[in-house]
């Protein structure tokens, strides 16, 4: 049962990250999951949404998005077709989700940090590439915010990453690339903080005869932690250099 790139079931794929990719945005990141490739941007905008203005509280958002050729045909965009699409808008309220479970909005004062996330290479695991990339950019943001002086305090009271993991042939693994998760039994997305917290959990079983039981859950689980505790050390790494 070797995988289709020679790893070994605990193993995550290659992980890059690229601090300060884009020369505007207050805060970006590119970041590499193997051949899967996205890019991170934190814009700081002074002010919130309507419905939040004199509370003293901050918000962060994310859209997602894929670029038309991040897989092998082109897709076209979804603004040109004038209709944001259900996966989009789901991944686009994961990674906000994920996000705002390591923010004080207290601390932040009113400002909204919107991160874009766009796919431009698309190998599996983009949402969680996304999220985990996204919070590097939005740590950026938080220190652009700091050395001007508009927070006295880092909102940020942890960091936050994200893995995929699923049954391939009756085998848990870890962090699927595109040819494992377009066959896997099960697949499921896992989000938690750098403490070891669930932020969220996403499964599903794909196809006939594919539930799984506790254990299974309990393995594939231990797998997204062991893999986020990873993930951590490498956006720690990043943000250090």
């Amino acid at each position: 049962m070797a995988r289709p790139d020679g790893r070994v079931p605990t193993q995550l794929r290659p992980v890059n990250i690229h601090r300060n990719w884009l020369r505007h945005a207050e805060g970006s990141a590119l970041i590499e999951f193997g051949d899967t490739r996205v890019l991170c941007a934190a814009t700081v905008e002074d002010g919130v949404p309507r419905w939040r203005r004199g509370t003293g509280e901050g918000w962060v958002t994310a859209e997602y998005a894929m670029l038309p050729r991040s897989t092998d045909t082109r897709g076209s965009r979804e603004s040109v077709r004038g209709k944001i699409g259900g996966r989009t808008h789901e991944i686009s309220r994961l990674i906000g989700r994920s996000l705002r479970a390591v923010v004080d909005f207290k601390a932040m004062g009113e400002h909204t940090i919107t991160l874009d996330c766009d796919v431009l290479q698309a190998d599996g695991g983009t949402r969680t590439a996304a999220v985990t990339g996204a919070y590097v950019a939005l740590a950026d943001a938080m220190k652009y915010l700091r050395k001007r002086r508009k927070l006295k305090n880092n909102p940020l009271t942890g960091s936050v990453a994200a893995v995929s993991v699923g049954v391939v042939q009756g085998q848990p693994r870890l962090d699927l690339n595109y040819l494992e998760d377009s066959v896997a039994d099960t697949d499921m997305n896992v989000v938690l903080t750098g403490d070891g917290k669930f932020v969220e959990v996403q499964g599903t079983a794909e196809g006939q005869g594919a539930a799984f039981d506790r254990e299974l859950l309990n393995k594939l689980l231990d797998l997204a932690a062991g893999g986020c505790e990873e993930l951590t050390a490498i956006q720690k790494k990043a943000l250090s250099e």
